[in-house]
């Protein structure tokens, strides 16, 4: 009786019906190293694009996929002089996104391998990890 049921159900095309709940809501962050750019893609669509600035020469920032593994909304970096790294968000050892207060080097290679933000960016960013929760954050970062 089901499989009759089942079968009737699909053939008028609602199948869906039946389909698993949809994924979780996500949060994408999705960085382009050769252009120095950020995409946040909430839920599918991409709520942001913004200027970024990545390892400069000889300070190279990992490419590959990640969840955030710690969030601060202050850190101060113990390699570089305790130099302030605002809403930091840490996905692989040491690198993390992070505000910067140096936003005219935004779009061009400047940090020492983190991935810098204006700091109303990199807030907003902070915020959106918070809401959905790390579990439900991708890093993408490629050449």
């Amino acid at each position: 009786m089901f499989s009759r049921v089942l079968m009737t159900v699909m053939a008028l095309g609602v199948a869906s019906f039946f389909a698993l709940p949809q994924a979780q809501a996500s949060v994408i962050a999705k960085v382009d190293l050769s252009e120095q750019r950020m995409q946040v893609i909430v839920d599918g669509e991409v709520l942001h694009e913004w200027n970024i600035s990545s390892g400069r020469q000889g300070y190279s920032t990992p490419t590959g996929t990640w969840r955030p593994l710690r969030m601060h909304t202050m850190w101060r970096s113990r390699t570089y002089n305790n130099a302030p790294m605002p809403h930091a968000i840490f996905f692989q050892g040491g690198y993390a996104f992070h505000a910067t207060s140096a936003i005219g080097r935004l779009g061009s290679r400047a940090s020492h391998g983190c991935i810098r933000l204006h700091p109303d960016n990199a807030r907003a960013l902070f915020a959106l990890v918070q809401d959905y929760g790390p579990h439900r954050t991708r890093i993408q970062i490629t050449n």
